[in-house]
C-alpha cells in the first residue's frame, strides 16, 4: 500500500511540475512575442495636426507601407508633436529613439547646404521642385544629411508659405516693420524676415496657437494647411498671400537605425515615401484651393501681396547666404537654370 501510494503521488507530483513547466513555457512565449511586436513598430513621427497635410501624407504612407511590409514590420504615425517638435525628433532620429520623421524647414538648422529651399521664391511650382529633386536633393543634399546621420528616405511637401497676422494686411515688406512674427528653427527664414523688416522669433509649431492668442507673436508665416488645421485662423485677423518659399518635407530617417532594417525592410519603406509622393502633390494642390476659401469663410481679411517688392527686397538674403555657405551659390545657380 506505501509502495503504490508512493507511486501515486509521484506521479501527481510530476503532473503538477509539467503543468507549472508548461505555464511557464506559455508566459514567456507570451512575453517572447510581446517583445518581437515592439522591436517590429517603426515610430513616425509629426507636427501636423489631424488633417494637415503631414497627417494626410503619413497615414497614406503607413497604409502603403504596412501592405508592403506584410508583418515584418508596423508602421505606427504619431501626430501632433506627441513625438516631440521638429527639432527634437531631428535629434531623436540621431539616438535611435524613434524611426521616422516628417522635419521641413528645420533642416537648414542640421545641415547649411537645405537653406536652399529657405531662399525666397526659388522654387516656381511643383514641376520645378521635382527637377530641383532629382539633381539638387538626391545628389548633393541627401549625401550631406547622411553625413550629419540622417538618412533621406523620400521627398514630400510642406507647401508655399504666406504671412498672417493681427496688426494689419502685408502688401509690401516694409509693412512687417516691428511685427512680432513666429518662424520654424531655421536661421535663414529668421534672417530673411530681418531683411524685411520684421521682428522674427523661432518658435516650436506645437507652441504657436497659444502665442498668437496671447499675443506673444502678432503673426506667423505657414502653408495652408498647417494654418486651416492647427485653427490658427481663428487667432489671426489678416492673411496676406506672400508665397514667398515653397518648403519641401523629407520622409527621414536616423541613419545608424536605417542601417539596422533588413534589406527587405528598407526597400519596402524607401519604395512607399516614392510612391506616396505623387498622393502628397495631389492634396497639397487641392488643399491651396479648398482650405483658402474655408480661411476666407472664417471672416479671416486676404490679400495678395506684391511679390515683385518681395522679390527685389529678397536679394540681400541670397548674397548673404552664397557668402556663408560653401557651394550654395552653384547649388542656387543649378536650381535657377531649372525653372
Amino acid at each position: 500500500m506505501k509502495k503504490s501510494s508512493f507511486k501515486r503521488a509521484s506521479w501527481t507530483q510530476r503532473f503538477a511540475h509539467w503543468g507549472v513547466q508548461s505555464l511557464v513555457a506559455g508566459a514567456l512565449g507570451v512575453l517572447s512575442l510581446g517583445s518581437a511586436q515592439a522591436q517590429t513598430e517603426i515610430k513616425l513621427g509629426h507636427v501636423g495636426e489631424p488633417g494637415s497635410l503631414f497627417a494626410k501624407s503619413s497615414d497614406e504612407f503607413a497604409r502603403i507601407a504596412n501592405a508592403k511590409l506584410a508583418g515584418k514590420a508596423k508602421v505606427v504615425v504619431y501626430g501632433s508633436s506627441q513625438l516631440g517638435g521638429d527639432k527634437p525628433m531631428v535629434q531623436k532620429l540621431k539616438l535611435g529613439t524613434i524611426d521616422l520623421a516628417l522635419p521641413s524647414s528645420v533642416m537648414s538648422s542640421e545641415v547649411d547646404l537645405f537653406g536652399i529651399f529657405e531662399m525666397p521664391y526659388l522654387v516656381a511650382d511643383r514641376a520645378h521642385m521635382a527637377k530641383i529633386e532629382q539633381s539638387v536633393v538626391w545628389p548633393v543634399l541627401a549625401p550631406a544629411a547622411e553625413k550629419k546621420g540622417l538618412k533621406i528616405i523620400g521627398v514630400w511637401e510642406n507647401g508655399v508659405r504666406h504671412i498672417t497676422n493681427n496688426k494689419r494686411p502685408i502688401n509690401k515688406p516694409e509693412d512687417l516693420q516691428g511685427i512680432k512674427l513666429r518662424t520654424p528653427q531655421s536661421t535663414w527664414r529668421v534672417a530673411m524676415f530681418k531683411a524685411y523688416g520684421a521682428n522674427p522669433s523661432p518658435m516650436g509649431f506645437s507652441e504657436l496657437f497659444t502665442a498668437l492668442q496671447t499675443g506673444v507673436m502678432d503673426g506667423q508665416e505657414n502653408p495652408y494647411t498647417q494654418i486651416y488645421s492647427a485653427k490658427l485662423h481663428e487667432v489671426q485677423k489678416y492673411l496676406s498671400i506672400t508665397g514667398h518659399v515653397y518648403t519641401p518635407a523629407y520622409l527621414t530617417a536616423g541613419a545608424n537605425k536605417w542601417k539596422s532594417y533588413s534589406p527587405e525592410i528598407q526597400k519596402a519603406l524607401s519604395e512607399a515615401a516614392k510612391e506616396t509622393q505623387a498622393y502628397v502633390y495631389k492634396e497639397a494642390a487641392a488643399d491651396e484651393v479648398a482650405l483658402l476659401e474655408k480661411i476666407k469663410a472664417a471672416g479671416v481679411m486676404v490679400n495678395t501681396a506684391d511679390g515683385a517688392a518681395f522679390v527685389k527686397a529678397s536679394s540681400a538674403i541670397y548674397e548673404q547666404f552664397a557668402k556663408q555657405v560653401p557651394g550654395s551659390g552653384d547649388l542656387i545657380a543649378k536650381a535657377q537654370s531649372l525653372r
